[in-house]
């Protein structure tokens, strides 16, 4: 998935916004909290994915070949894919939803009133 492909899909989940920070990453939040970043390294040709996920997906991930604790963010059960070819694209969009999911619920019942996430 490319950084524009994670832009599109990531803007068509409920409620969410998108800032460009921390040296031109693509961070993408629901009621103001991060669930999915896209981070430009190295010469800049490609994007590193990162996104929040379950314990048991974390301990999964971290397993497979091409996929690492994320940088400064693995305590709080963050992975990074290290190539787009980590994981295919239905399956990175399953764990990008999933990484909404997980952080919308975490936001107060009266915040997730007001962003019409029920």
């Amino acid at each position: 998935m490319t950084r524009e492909e994670f832009d599109q899909f990531c803007s068509g989940l409920k409620a969410t916004t998108n800032v460009i920070q921390w040296g031109n990453s693509s961070v993408w939040k629901v009621g103001g909290k991060i669930f999915a970043i896209a981070s430009v390294w190295g010469d800049g040709n490609h994007s590193k994915i990162s996104f929040k996920c379950s314990n048991l997906s974390y301990q999964i991930l971290c397993e497979l070949d091409g996929i690492i604790p994320a940088p400064y963010l693995a305590r709080a059960k963050w992975v990074q894919l290290e190539h787009q070819e980590a994981l295919d694209d239905a399956t990175l969009k399953s764990y990008i939803i999933e990484a909404h999911s997980i952080i919308t619920g975490k936001l107060t019942k009266k915040l997730r009133l007001q962003l019409g996430l029920n």
